[in-house]
């Protein structure tokens, strides 16, 4: 399979949050979940001055662009190309670029591997983020996003929820 790179997608201004959310809903709906691996909008919180009291606020670090993570072929670039809200990719022509190692790391982008010590069929507990003392049973492990799914109970329903790695141990 081909390796998956991080490439950079220009967008309209003001429109970065829009076209990550229409990207995600493309994966779901196309099930290219192995080849878009992930969508970002870079934020950096930033402290602002106004009227004389401090803020500190989130902002793009990249206003008219986001950063995904793919492998790059004719479906992919079709499916970004065509997203609502995208003007191209960065790079040469049409021929999109991926960011070097060197960039990748300019950016905060962490692509260590989180070893892990659990396997599907596990019970683990939510350890930080929204679903924090939730306990649930590992549906799936997706390794390169480094996530797991497990089934939390919402309204009386199992529900599947994506948590991060870091933010799970086993019981």
């Amino acid at each position: 399979m081909a390796e998956a790179n991080w490439y950079v997608a220009h967008t309209y201004s003001g429109y970065e949050n829009k076209v990550k959310a229409n990207i995600e809903k493309t994966i779901e709906n196309r099930h290219l979940e192995d080849q878009i691996l992930e969508v970002r909008v870079p934020m950096q919180d930033v402290t602002e001055l106004k009227n004389g009291a401090q803020k500190l606020v989130s902002k793009k670090m990249f206003p008219g662009y986001v950063l995904i993570n793919m492998v790059m072929n004719d479906d992919t670039w079709y499916v970004v190309r065509n997203t609502r809200g995208v003007t191209g990719f960065v790079g040469p022509g049409s021929k999109p670029v991926p960011l070097s190692e060197e960039e990748i790391g300019m950016l905060g982008i962490q692509s260590e591997t989180i070893e892990i010590d659990f396997v599907e069929g596990d019970s683990v507990v939510v350890t930080g983020g929204a679903w924090k003392d939730t306990t649930g049973i590992i549906q799936t492990i997706n390794s390169q996003k480094q996530t797991v799914t497990i089934n939390v109970e919402l309204f009386g329903r199992e529900t599947p929820v994506e948590i991060s790695f870091a933010e799970i141990k086993k019981l």
